[in-house]
């Protein structure tokens, strides 16, 4: 058990902050980096958590990464950060296809995981995962920050308030020119639009559903464009669900889109400019006419809340953040499992 959980009265009183360590120390990585040092002298978050380690399977790569943002420790390999009993939390930040493996590594070794997005390549290795999580009593929880972030509890409250009647039609994409990368394209890697863009779409579509899953997907219709080595390039998902009301959402790794998140509904509709990391969400009339504007909060880097709900949930003795409850988590996974059966797309590690 990490030092910390469940210990925030101690914690405060004798001034300690959750230790966070990153594993991987690709692009990614340095985001989340340079997101821990500004919290570190944000005063929101400076007694919360201390940018703490980076761990490479090169130590030279990992000593520069530390060097660079002013972390204290470094590691070589990945057994050295699993040593480290002043490790609170891991951000796991390596390709889909390892995220079960490594994360089930810092489980066993005591160490509270905030893992990438997609959270596992499968709905299998997730399965695995969450119940490595759930026999160590450990924080475990997914970092799509879209989840964490004040845009949703803005949205949702949009929704709620009843200003466009009653959701009929939901849509989203998202689409980067990302075939460059060889994480996109490699099959072995878990390669892909749908678990590296795709995600953000299905899960701005859970949102405003309502998360929880209690409304169930009664039909999935759907078709992508095959890469030269075999994973998606480009995608389109339909789903009805049991209340009647139809859901799209488009993803790509070959040109960009508008990252629109579109709700409609009996009254008006809702316009969400970038599901990615909404920057304003705008309601309209049966006129098409400008109803509200909401403006979103300032931000250091979007990635500031989770590390803050993944902190606060280590703290409280937590194992899952009330943003994505691990049951949200796996059923997105299942989702995106059965989007690729329809496919008859398989990893070769499947």
């Amino acid at each position: 058990m990490s030092r910390l959980n469940g210990r925030r009265a101690e914690a405060e009183a004798q001034g300690l902050r959750v230790n966070v360590a990153i594993l991987g120390a690709g692009r990614i990585a340095h985001h989340m980096a340079e997101t821990l040092v500004k919290m570190a002298t944000d005063p929101r978050y400076a007694d919360l958590i201390a940018p703490y380690a980076v761990a490479a399977r090169d130590g030279e790569r990992a000593a520069a990464f530390a060097a660079q943002y002013g972390f204290p420790v470094s590691y070589g390999s990945y057994d050295e950060l699993l040593a480290d009993p002043d490790v609170d939390l891991v951000y796991i930040a390596t390709p889909h296809s390892l995220h079960a493996e490594q994360g089930i590594a810092c489980l066993r070794a005591g160490k509270n995981i905030l893992v990438e997005k997609s959270f596992t390549a499968n709905a299998a290795q997730a399965r695995a995962l969450l119940d490595v999580a759930e026999e160590s009593g450990l924080l475990c929880t997914e970092a799509i920050w879209t989840r964490y972030m004040p845009s949703r509890a803005i949205i949702d409250e949009v929704l709620a308030s009843g200003a466009i009647g009653e959701v009929k039609a939901i849509a989203a994409n998202l689409c980067y020119p990302v075939s460059d990368k060889v994480r996109m394209t490699d099959p072995a890697l878990a390669g892909g639009a749908l678990l590296d863009v795709g995600v953000y779409p299905l899960n701005f579509i859970d949102m405003v559903m309502g998360g929880h899953g209690e409304v169930p997907v009664e039909r999935i219709d759907t078709t992508m464009v095959p890469y030269a080595t075999g994973v998606d390039a480009q995608n389109t998902m339909t789903l009805v669900y049991a209340n009647g009301v139809v859901a799209s959402a488009a993803s790509s790794m070959l040109c960009a889109s508008d990252r629109g998140g579109y709700v409609w509904g009996t009254d008006g509709y809702v316009v969400c400019r970038n599901i990615n990391n909404v920057e304003s969400v705008d309601v309209y009339g049966l006129d098409h006419a400008l109803v509200e504007h909401h403006d979103v909060p300032a931000q250091l880097t979007g990635y500031e809340y989770q590390v803050a709900a993944a902190a606060n949930a280590i703290l409280d003795g937590r194992r899952e953040c009330a943003e994505m409850p691990h049951a949200d988590t796996l059923r997105i996974m299942e989702l995106m499992d059965a989007v690729r059966d329809r496919w008859g797309l398989r990893y070769p590690f499947e």
